[in-house]
């Protein structure tokens, strides 16, 4: 095994664990979410609690624990740059729209990336009991089980995630969903683009797209799907651009041409 072999492993083992720990802290605060003080960031549909902050933090100290030399970006407390090449792109709590309403449509998700490539993506969605987990070159499993994307499954045999926020006027997403329909898809959303992004690894999703999303909801999604089989459409993650948001598209591989063109990058 190559030290880089080694570090990759060391890493990969480490955001196993964190994202387990991380993920029973976030459901004890979702057992027990009507104590939480809810507030609002951009909007009144973008909001955060204790719980966010709280787990977030729990995953920094983790990491700067085992690897300070390691950058790390949350969604709650903004980017620290690294010198060893490795970043970790984290989301504490993927869906807390959905979190604080009692539905258990949500996820912990941990990237990391190295030399600006997502790695390896670990997502965790405590509610359901399950553990997603992708390095590169190693596939990507459902709680120990290797995951393999069927080719036959198409928009219009299956089912696509449909993203949307506030970044995103409404008649854009509106016309995305009219022309999904249209080809003959279908299509769902549950609140949390990281864990519809580990439905599309899973199978259950044929594909995914968002036309607005950060580093931190997608990239650990990213690395599960490519490793199950299937594509992504590249986002930028050199200097600053790692901080901003791009579109989003995921699919397994009988669904990429189609999704492609239903966001106009093919």
């Amino acid at each position: 095994m190559t030290s880089q072999e080694m570090a990759l492993d060391k890493r990969f083992a480490l955001a196993k664990a964190i994202v387990q720990e991380a993920g029973a802290m976030a459901l004890d605060y979702f057992n027990r979410r009507e104590s939480l003080v809810i507030e609002t960031k951009r909007d009144l549909q973008d909001v955060v609690s204790i719980a966010d902050r709280n787990v977030e933090m729990l995953i920094r100290e983790r990491v700067e624990t085992m690897f300070a030399e390691d950058g790390f970006l949350g969604e709650e407390f903004g980017h620290t740059t690294g010198t060893s090449g490795y970043t970790w792109v984290v989301d504490p709590i993927d869906g807390t729209a959905p979190f604080v309403n009692g539905m258990p449509n949500w996820c912990v998700s941990i990237a990391v990336l190295h030399e600006n490539v997502p790695v390896i993506g670990v997502i965790g969605a405590p509610c359901h009991g399950e553990l997603y987990a992708a390095a590169v070159g190693e596939g990507a499993k459902l709680n120990g089980k290797m995951l393999s994307l069927d080719p036959s499954r198409t928009i219009q045999n299956a089912v696509t995630g449909i993203g949307a926020n506030s970044y995103v006027a409404p008649e854009i997403v509106a016309d995305i969903v009219s022309r999904l329909l249209q080809a003959g898809g279908n299509f769902v959303r549950n609140g949390s683009g990281a864990l519809m992004l580990a439905y599309v690894a899973a199978g259950r999703l044929v594909g995914y797209y968002e036309p607005y999303m950060h580093a931190w909801d997608c990239l650990a999604g990213y690395c599960l799907v490519k490793e199950a089989g299937g594509w992504y459409h590249p986002f930028p993650t050199e200097d600053e651009n790692l901080t901003r948001g791009a579109p989003v598209i995921a699919s397994g591989p009988g669904a990429r041409s189609d999704l492609e063109k239903l966001a106009g990058v093919a």
